[in-house]
């Protein structure tokens, strides 16, 4: 049977322990290695962290993160309501951003895809951002 869960948070600096540890929780069903559990953990870092700090520019807004252990996989989307992203191809290269004044070194969703299976990033018509990734645990 496969199993899910749904998480609702504030999108801020102090939830982004909360949520990856929660679903590396989750995951942890399935027994996957400590080297799998660290990839989801790092994924779900990056993705909480852009919706935190692009999104809702570090101000707090609604984050949904879901997971669903099926088929030896599991599957997570993190949305937020943000502004979305206007040309998601170009943000997925490599040191794409659009802070280059700040701190950010625009590697995210490199990292993502490096440590995840598959990564689809995808605006929602209501506005905001939908991060699927899946992993296989088996």
């Amino acid at each position: 049977m496969d199993n899910f869960m749904e998480l609702k948070v504030n999108a801020v600096a102090e939830n982004e322990a909360f949520v990856r540890n929660t679903v590396a929780a989750f995951c942890a069903e399935a027994d996957p290695s400590a080297e799998m559990i660290g990839d989801i953990k790092t994924a779900v870092s990056e993705a909480i962290s852009n919706c935190i700090v692009h999104a809702y520019k570090n101000k707090g807004g609604v984050a949904v993160i879901k997971a669903t252990l099926s088929g030896g996989a599991v599957h997570i989307e993190i949305t937020d309501n943000g502004g979305g992203i206007a040309d998601i191809e170009k943000a997925r290269e490599a040191y794409f951003t659009t802070d280059a004044a700040g701190e950010r070194a625009g590697i995210g969703f490199t990292i993502m895809e490096a440590f995840m299976d598959e990564l689809r990033v995808e605006n929602n018509a209501a506005g905001g951002l939908s991060v699927f990734m899946d992993k296989k645990l088996a």
